[in-house]
């Protein structure tokens, strides 16, 4: 039985109410659930150039800008803190993109996109905070292009996890050699992490433009951009294929993992987080959250085990492209506008940050 379902969802205004629930076609007819979540995103900055990569220092928010900035949020100020736009590379969807902090170090990393020669490649740097943001190269000569560079960071469970895209070579996918196309897995000194399954960065292959990285329960899921068919959800286990681009989506096949969800026609998911089990919106507890820059919306999938059992869609066009999800020191859910990047229609104030919230 296909369990998956989507859980509509009709709203006008800032504040929406999620009220009820239809089910997808499957393979069988699903029940209809019915919860109650009051819901208001409010804004907490704005003012922001195509904001990509979020985190947190201190209790406060440190986001990237694609043209080359890191910048903090400070009372509902935007701050710059460092320039680093003489050493990326911007156009298409390449630029400065992931950004994570150390946990127990003044050192923070950053994805960039950069020229070499006449070619666009991108790095991970290492930066040293107590030195004005001065970095070295840990991960570099990924291949980049303008479309598919990949750029999502996260630190867990001691280690650094990169996604790399294809850089529009859908074959280095399946290059095990390549770094474009995966998920690599490196300690916090910067080096192939030792529990890695074939003794190099590579953590898993055969990937696209894995966009999203969240945890839970001691399990690693990221969010994928399809071609015109197929984004998705995939749950990441070392030295795993998930088949771009032999196979894609659900479809499975010898040698192949294939994805927990999948979406037709495309959304274009963006980075994705956990909600909180104790945190302010009770019907979202443990559920998937992540921005969509083509659906736009906010959209919630449950995830059971390894398997997804619902899916929801909220803010739908209200808010525009919806680049990076995230978790505040406050429980409460968070997200950036991407109408800034040169595919989207900014609003006043774009591009922006959100806070959602119980009204």
């Amino acid at each position: 039985m296909d369990r998956r379902r989507f859980l509509a969802l009709a709203g006008t205004g800032v504040a929406t109410t999620l009220a009820g629930c239809v089910p997808t076609l499957g393979s069988e007819p699903q029940a209809t659930e019915a919860t109650e979540a009051d819901v208001r995103a409010e804004t907490v900055a704005t003012g922001l150039r195509v904001p990509w990569g979020a985190d947190y220092r201190d209790g406060t928010l440190y986001l990237t800008e694609r043209r080359g900035r890191v910048v903090r949020v400070v009372d509902g100020t935007v701050e710059p803190v460092v320039d680093l736009s003489e050493s990326v590379e911007t156009g298409g969807e390449g630029g400065l993109l992931g950004l994570a902090f150390h946990p127990d170090a003044d050192v923070a990393f950053t994805y960039q996109t950069y020229l070499s020669g006449a070619s666009r490649k991108n790095r991970v740097v290492r930066h040293d905070l107590t030195d004005d943001w001065a970095g070295e190269a840990v991960l570099d000569g990924i291949p980049g292009a303008p479309i598919h560079d990949g750029g999502r960071l996260l630190v867990w469970d001691g280690a650094l996890y990169v996604t790399s895209g294809d850089a529009a070579d859908r074959e280095s996918a399946q290059d095990r050699d390549a770094l474009s196309g995966k998920v690599h897995r490196l300690t916090l000194d910067g080096d192939p992490h030792p529990n890695n399954p074939f003794e190099t960065t590579v953590f898993t292959w055969g990937h696209r433009n894995p966009q999203g990285l969240a945890t839970r329960e001691n399990r690693l899921f990221a969010t994928e951009h399809g071609p015109d068919t197929d984004d998705e959800i995939n749950l990441l286990e070392a030295g795993n294929n998930y088949g771009w681009p032999e196979v894609k989506g659900t479809d499975g096949g010898e040698g192949f993992t294939p994805a927990l969800d999948a979406f037709t026609p495309t959304i274009a998911p963006g980075g994705a987080v956990f909600y909180p089990e104790n945190g302010p919106i009770e019907a979202w507890r443990g559920d998937l959250l992540f921005g969509t820059l083509v659906g736009s919306h906010l959209h919630r999938t449950r995830i059971e085990g390894a398997e997804v059992v619902a899916n929801n869609r909220q803010f739908t066009d209200q808010f525009g492209r919806l680049r990076t999800t995230f978790v505040g020191p406050d429980s409460h859910l968070y997200a950036v506008t991407s109408n800034r990047d040169g595919r989207g229609s900014p609003q006043d104030g774009d591009d922006r940050v959100l806070r959602f919230r119980p009204a």
